[in-house]
């Protein structure tokens, strides 16, 4: 049977290279906007500006230690400009059943509700209920079942960024499970070691520094090591149980002892991540962490080993070494912040004197910098730096002396930009944007693989809470958006709308405004100076990294899309359906990427005729899927490079790659009224069968509901959910070169926004669970095209 399968893709490979052969058209420069004749020139080549400010500017430009070694991996972004001459066919709104030539065989099967053919009449689309199974969760499925009833084909946007998703999903969750968890545990292990060493040797304060060293270890390796539950004997490889649990040798490979010197300490520490009931005081660190952040969620759920990854490079990922004693709860803060930076020292000179190690550390690193970005707080490289100045090439003796020219060094480096929740009790008597700057000063620190600056959590950070927090609005028309706090003003949530603002949709702003969810104090001076970073980038800033690439390929979907374009993209439904699309497709990404993340507080092979006989339509978005053909492209050089790309991994990226180019051919010949050749047609009506060489991985991995949380509120015990749930069907009105309208089907993503207690956060399971038998209200804009 595989062997039958792997024959059946090579054959459908050569097809496609075949076709190409025959259709394959020339991607020209331009340059222009021409309004008069309505010929739109699409220019897909950035300059390279740099007269943006701030933070997110900085991280891009900033090219010292990791970034100068890193830069070459974003280099691997080519964007293809494209030259498009828009004469898309139009037709009246609103349709009469009479203008749609099939219309009577179509409407027995789609359009029985009264509401979705008023709708479809107004916008020339609509989207409805999944009339093959409403609570599909395989977005593929539906054009398998189109193909065989014959019925004309709409590929749409959303299968492609889901397609996308899996993709990057499936290679981070391989490369974690087979290569990351292995390094982490080596690394652990060393630094474990010679952490008690360290504490053999020392005295004093640097004692002290070693002996939380070694707890703090110790809970890495607890967290990482398998448990007798976890451990199972798998007899056949490729059956269901096939990689979720340890190998029977895992018991003697990953095996390690708890100093006894640590061990009241780390077993209190392990006790409180395993509750994970929200904030208590770290045993370890003297200040409150977010113990509901330890409960595995998005694709951390699929296996044992994962899961333990999870928890162990969350751990990593949020615990401080902190500069400051203001956060830190003890009989003597000081001299906790003064041991905490020796820790810190300590670490970051084992990793410097010790090469093997810092291999280790830096392929770690560099692999999850690749997806998803650089830390946003400080780590070995500034460390490492700061102890250089201070010390030079002698010995490093971290007395009080020393360590407070080191704490003078490194004060004068960046703070976070992000407040991760480092220590929250302080967080709630945070009233002005500057006593959340000092919030953030005072969270400046070591982390040893820390989490990512990322510009959605960024932007959140600087529209919401102390920023712009009195609000000025009527609150009894935004039940959703605000909650009463103890001192009693109105905190608002943010919402994924304000991500798609700042990323160009001014339909988002629409909604926003509408929804009373910007009347804000300072809200719009806040948004100003973001915008003013946003709109500066250019394209080498958006493609840093695979996160960043991801929201660019976005931007295209929420721009208007004005005369040339179909009839019903000119829609404001279509825009709010785009909005939707966009806001699923974000939320896959911050879903698959929940772990790095910093958050703030996925056959036949013969040749028809179809002649002048209709098969379907390609969503005509040509600079969508250019930017996605780009990201595709990225993302396997960029591992090739990092030198983790499997045979596997590769040709999954090989063919969504192709499918891209024919989707932008096609979607270009549609936008310039051109008939669609014999082998385009093929390309249509075979879609599904193509689909399944772009997502050949298991049933799991292809689900479309996916959760993950993105903002925590801890004055109100909330965190912000985004979910993507069941698949849902889009009906668009089309018209052909020769006048003809036709309808066409295809699948469409489905998205919420709501709000969960901190210590319920969801995860995949709980989240359909929860779609199953109580699910929220959907968006509030989607009402403009779902029926």
């Amino acid at each position: 049977m595989k062997n039958l399968t792997q024959t059946v893709i090579t054959l459908m490979i050569f097809l496609i290279l075949l076709v190409s052969i025959f259709t394959g058209g020339c991607l020209e420069q331009s340059s222009r906007l021409n309004e008069k004749d309505g010929t739109e020139m699409i220019e897909e080549v950035d300059s390279d500006r740099n007269t943006s400010t701030g933070y997110l500017k900085t991280e891009a430009v900033n090219l010292s230690g990791f970034e100068a070694e890193n830069s070459s991996l974003a280099e691997n972004y080519r964007l293809d400009a494209l030259d498009i001459e828009l004469k898309s066919p139009q037709y009246e709104l609103p349709l009469q059943e009479s203008d749609i030539t099939n219309y009577g065989k179509f409407s027995h099967k789609f359009l029985t509700d009264e509401t979705a053919l008023e709708k479809l009449k107004e916008n020339g689309f609509v989207v409805i209920s999944n009339p093959y199974d409403s609570k599909e969760d395989d977005i593929t499925a539906m054009y398998n079942s189109l193909e065989n009833e014959g019925q004309l084909i709409f590929i749409t946007s959303d299968t492609l960024l889901h397609l996308y998703h899996v993709q990057f999903d499936d290679s981070m969750s391989q490369l974690e499970q087979n290569k990351l968890y292995d390094l982490l545990w080596e690394l652990d292990k060393s630094l474990l070691n010679a952490s008690v060493e360290d504490y053999n040797r020392a005295s004093g304060e640097e004692k002290e520094a070693a002996r939380r060293n070694a707890a703090y270890f110790s809970v890495a390796l607890s967290l990482l090591q398998p448990k007798e539950e976890q451990i199972k004997e798998i007899t056949d490889p490729y059956g269901p149980e096939a990689g979720v649990y340890f190998d029977p040798s895992a018991k003697e490979k990953y095996q390690f002892e708890i100093p006894e010197f640590v061990k009241k300490d780390v077993e209190a520490e392990l006790a409180l991540i395993e509750a994970h009931q929200g904030f208590e005081l770290s045993p370890i660190f003297k200040y409150k962490e977010d113990y509901s952040q330890y409960v595995p969620r998005g694709h951390y759920t699929h296996s044992e080993i994962l899961q333990n990854y999870f928890r162990a490079f969350m751990w990593h990922g949020r615990m401080s070494m902190l500069l400051k004693e203001k956060l830190i709860k003890s009989e003597d803060p000081a001299k906790d912040a003064r041991i905490q930076t020796i820790q810190a020292g300590l670490i970051s000179s084992q990793l410097k004197d010790d090469p093997d190690l810092f291999k280790k550390w830096d392929r770690i690193y560099k692999i999850t910098a690749f997806y998803v970005g650089i830390s946003d707080d400080l780590g070995h490289y500034e460390y490492m730096e700061a102890i250089e100045s201070v010390f030079g090439n002698g010995s490093r003796n971290f007395n009080a002396t020393t360590v407070e020219k080191l704490k003078v060094k490194l004060a004068g480096y960046r703070s976070p930009e992000i407040y991760g929740g480092t220590g929250s009790g302080a967080h709630e008597l945070i009233l002005t944007a500057e006593q959340a700057d000092q919030l953030l000063e005072d969270t400046k620190g070591f982390r040893f693989i820390g989490q990512r600056f990322i510009p959605d959590s960024y932007l959140f950070s600087r529209l919401t809470g102390p920023y712009t927090k009195e609000y000025t609005g009527n609150q009894e028309h935004v039940p959703f958006t605000y909650t009463a706090s103890e001192y009693g003003n109105n905190r608002g949530f943010p919402r994924g709308l304000d991500a798609m603002a700042l990323m160009g949709s001014e339909r988002a702003v629409y909604w926003l405004g509408e929804l009373n969810d910007s009347s804000y104090k300072n809200y719009s001076l806040r948004y100003g100076e973001l915008d003013s970073e946003f709109s500066n980038f250019s394209a080498a800033d958006w493609n840093r990294n695979l996160y960043w690439s991801w929201l660019y390929s976005l931007q295209p979907l929420l721009k208007d899309y004005g005369s040339g374009y179909p009839t019903f993209m000119q829609t404001d439904a279509w825009k709010d359906k785009e909005l939707s699309t966009s806001l699923a497709s974000w939320t896959e990404l911050r879903h698959d990427t929940i772990l790095y993340s910093k958050q703030l507080y996925g056959m036949d092979v013969s040749l028809p005729v179809f002649g002048d006989k209709p098969v379907g339509y390609v969503e005509p978005v040509p600079e969508f899927y250019n930017r996605l053909l780009a990201l595709t492209r990225m993302t396997e050089d960029g591992l090739e490079e990092l030198d983790v790309l499997d045979e596997d991994t590769e040709g999954r990226f090989e063919s969504l790659e192709i499918m891209l180019e024919r989707l932008i051919e096609i979607s270009e010949k549609e936008l310039e009224n051109e008939e669609l050749t014999e082998e385009d047609k093929v390309y249509i009506s075979k879609f599904g069968e193509m689909i399944l060489m772009s997502a050949s991985v298991d049933e799991e991995a292809r689900k479309t509901t996916l959760v993950a949380d993105v903002y925590t509120e801890p004055n109100d015990g909330l965190v912000l959910e985004e979910g993507t749930g069941y698949v849902d069907m889009a009906i668009v009105a089309y018209k052909v070169p020769d006048g003809r309208i036709f309808l066409a089907v295809g699948p469409v993503m489905s998205y919420y926004e709501f709000k969960q207690p901190i210590e319920a956060r969801l995860n995949d399971e709980k989240w359909r669970e929860m779609l199953e038998a109580n699910p929220p209200k959907r968006s509030e804009w989607g009402l403009t095209y779902r029926a």
